[in-house]
């Protein structure tokens, strides 16, 4: 039986960032705090946690004093910046280039026209999300999906800009249903800052999902970029199966299978899609 592992899966640039970031803090300190999962990767994370990295939340950064804090590569709202600042703590950012520059673009346009509508297309609550809606002090709106964008103030200006990580064909739909909605009286303009790198694995991951008899896609069920990619999978490929980790497999899956891909998400190790093959073999 051939097992592929695809080529294209694995850690994008930001997640590998931030863990390079971790490790080079780690080699010379015994501890290094993380405000949230550094990856939505529950095997990646426990590696770490091994090396000494400490996962925290905001309540729990509110009560540190005079240490270091990585922030990971989803980026955080300036209120985080702030309580830093506040308890002398050393920030280690680790905010992906793409949302910095996404964040800097907000928060510009917010404060050039406070009361136009700033429309995130996001998974409201996702840490990428919390740090741009921050720019705007908590003004901007989410829509997490393409029937939210009905609930738009069609009378006011539209400002619309995506998280990074998500569709880019659902994201011009919503650009469609709006440009057919808004007043004409009214400004509407929209950002693509959809990252290419997660967006172009979709294509690549389809045709990869196409060449094989089953599909075992590895990532953590906390991630979001995960859950779009393994439906992608899905959609060309019904014997497709989503797992954490080798532990999860399970051998009737590959009953007279000839060929096996294994992919998985930008927050996917390329160690553990390595750990699942050696599991099927």
């Amino acid at each position: 039986m051939l097992i592929e592992i695809d080529e294209h899966s694995g850690f994008c640039f930001g997640v590998t960032t931030a863990i390079t970031k971790a490790e080079e803090q780690l080699s010379s300190s015994d501890t290094l705090y993380c405000l949230g999962d550094i990856v939505h990767n529950g095997m990646e994370c426990d590696r770490l946690l091994a090396l000494g990295l400490r996962t925290i939340n905001h309540e729990q950064l509110g009560k540190l004093r005079n240490t270091k804090v990585l922030l990971r590569a989803h980026g955080e709202p300036p209120s985080t910046y702030a309580t830093a600042a506040t308890n002398g703590i050393d920030i280690i950012d680790a905010t992906c280039p793409v949302v910095l520059q996404l964040q800097k673009r907000i928060k510009q346009q917010y404060a050039q026209n406070p009361d136009a509508q700033i429309v995130i297309f996001g998974k409201p609550g996702h840490a990428e999300v919390l740090g741009l809606v921050g720019q705007t002090e908590g003004n901007a709106i989410v829509v997490a999906d393409f029937e939210d964008v009905k609930k738009l103030d069609f009378s006011k200006d539209i400002y619309l800009y995506s998280q990074t990580t998500k569709s880019i064909d659902e994201f011009h739909r919503i650009i469609d249903y709006i440009q057919e909605h808004i007043s004409n009286d009214c400004i509407f303009k929209s950002f693509d800052t959809i990252c290419r790198q997660v967006a172009n694995r979709m294509p690549n991951i389809q045709e990869f999902a196409k060449r094989h008899d089953v599909i075992l896609f590895v990532c953590g069920r906390k991630s979001s970029n995960g859950k779009v990619l393994f439906n992608a999978c899905k959609q060309v490929n019904e014997n497709s199966y989503l797992v954490e980790g080798p532990e999860e497999i399970n051998g009737d899956w590959f009953t007279n299978v000839n060929t096996v891909g294994i992919c998985g998400a930008t927050s996917t190790p390329k160690w553990l899609m390595e750990s699942c093959a050696k599991a099927i073999k």
